[in-house]
């Protein structure tokens, strides 16, 4: 079983990185939960979603110890990464975050401009390829994933896609798993 928190801001993708990894999971016939939660003010606001991936029932959606914690701004890294289960590992990119927290061995800093050059609403995309292998699914039910949350809106898959590999390259070339 994987818990996994996605925190950051509206408007970054978290939500529908919390949707990709359960729509993933489903397409592997795994069991999962999705969990938002967000302010008010929505876009700009804080938002942060809980998922949880297993091959046996889902008991809870709520999360207290995450295994895996994508933080895409530090109010999100204070907030949920004192909790973060031993062993755990957390997602940060690596052109915002503090230096003393890239450094930490439970980080896995992640160059989001680099990977996804102009498309910067792909930085959650590329971030879920980076997360793949720590997820145990599989590139092609993300690949699912991605194409079903953007359905309807079709004109953003193929961008999305590239993101998603730049992501999973990203994560093989640096020995990540």
């Amino acid at each position: 079983m994987k818990q996994i928190i996605v925190s950051g801001f509206g408007g970054q993708g978290v939500l529908s990185l919390g949707l990709m990894l359960s729509y993933a999971a489903m397409k592997e016939n795994r069991n999962t939960s999705f969990l938002p939660s967000y302010g008010p003010e929505m876009r700009g606001g804080t938002a942060n979603c809980s998922v949880v991936i297993s091959n046996k029932e889902v008991a809870s959606p709520v999360i207290s110890r995450p295994d895996l914690l994508v933080a895409f701004n530090e109010p999100s890294l204070v907030r949920f990464l004192p909790a973060l289960n031993e062993g755990g590992r957390f997602f940060v990119d690596s052109e915002t975050a503090k230096k003393e927290v890239i450094s930490r061995k439970d980080a896995v800093a992640v160059p989001l401009d680099k990977l996804c050059g102009n498309n910067k609403k792909g930085h959650n995309i590329a971030m879920l390829g980076v997360m793949l292998g720590f997820t145990g699914l599989k590139l092609e039910s993300a690949e699912y994933a991605v194409q079903y949350v953007f359905k309807n809106k079709p004109q953003f898959i193929e961008a999305n896609i590239a993101c998603l590999h730049a992501g999973v390259d990203y994560a093989l070339k640096a020995g990540l798993k």
